[in-house]
């Protein structure tokens, strides 16, 4: 029996603890449920109109269902103080869109894949390594290792003196209950701002269709909390299938400790682009690599006109 034979996309919310997220339900045409599902989120601050909806709504034209969510604190989601990037309350969103996904009655349960990128490429293998019954995984341009990133990124002195005061400031912030200390997420080199590499400004804002509208930064408290963050060195326990899509000029996440994931995961997959770590979202390069990833879900998924 046919579905509907025309995709949709719906405004929904679940419940993480403590508040709720927002998101888009896609719905596939022209076929029935119960539906194999993605569930999709952003990375380092970012939220769901920077592109994540041209993903999407590939995956979706291929049959697939998909779920994209924004994390408590950013973007349509609730929560308070805005902008404050914690990665526990992070991972625990990831569990509550899971969990919605598979509780709805036009989801086939068995059938579900985690897609995230830069940050959220990490959040997902963190997820998976403790969720066994995953259907796939996509990891693309992964932030897999903050020990790793601390060498490779080559922070310029100033900016990570600059970082390290905002952030005290900001965990004293916290602790007498004022408003969080902000820092940009991209910035010009030299600067201070999380991401300051030649290609991070100009590569992050032509993600969103208006900057000036897009509130860029986070609560500073993270930057303590990033260098101990290692996602990838638990790879050897996801079960499922992993398929990491590294970007070989990647200038913010570690091309190699990414393909070294891929390596230590029992059913890891690689792909390598000879690109920069934006330029998988846009042009030439995000449609190798959607199609990519298009490709390896409806295998995994068995979804048979993908």
């Amino acid at each position: 029996m046919a579905g509907d034979d025309t995709a949709k996309r719906i405004d929904v919310t679940f419940g993480a603890p403590g508040d709720e997220c927002a998101a888009w339900w896609y719905t596939p045409a022209g076929v029935a449920g119960p539906y194999a599902a993605v569930v999709m989120a952003h990375g380092f601050g970012g939220v769901r109109e920077a592109r994540l909806d041209a993903f999407a709504e590939r995956f979706v034209d291929a049959g697939l269902a998909v779920l994209v969510f924004d994390y408590r604190n950013f973007g349509a989601s609730s929560g308070s103080p805005r902008q404050v990037l914690d990665i526990d309350k992070q991972l625990a969103d990831w569990r509550a869109a899971l969990a919605y996904v598979r509780g709805r009655a036009d989801v086939d349960a068995s059938r579900v894949a985690l897609w995230g990128t830069s940050f959220a490429g990490g959040h997902v293998l963190a997820t998976a390594a403790r969720e066994p019954d995953l259907a796939a995984v996509v990891s693309q341009v992964p932030f897999v290792d903050g020990l790793a990133n601390l060498t490779y990124a080559r922070i310029r002195p100033r900016t990570a003196a600059g970082l390290v005061a905002a952030a005290v400031a900001d965990s004293a912030a916290a602790l007498v209950g004022l408003p969080p200390v902000l820092v940009p997420v991209v910035g010009s080199p030299g600067s201070v701002a999380v991401m300051t590499t030649p290609d991070a400004l100009d590569g992050y804002r032509a993600l969103v269709p208006d900057p000036d509208a897009f509130d860029d930064r986070v609560a500073a408290r993270v930057v303590l909390r990033v260098p101990a963050y290692r996602p990838g060195v638990d790879a050897g326990s996801i079960e499922c299938p992993l398929l990491v899509c590294v970007a070989d000029t990647d200038s913010v996440a570690s091309p190699e400790a990414a393909s070294a994931v891929a390596g230590r995961a029992p059913l890891g997959e690689l792909l390598r682009y000879p690109c920069g770590h934006f330029d998988v979202y846009v042009g030439e390069w995000f449609e190798r690599a959607v199609t990519d990833e298009t490709a390896f879900l409806t295998r995994h998924l068995g979804v048979a006109n993908g």
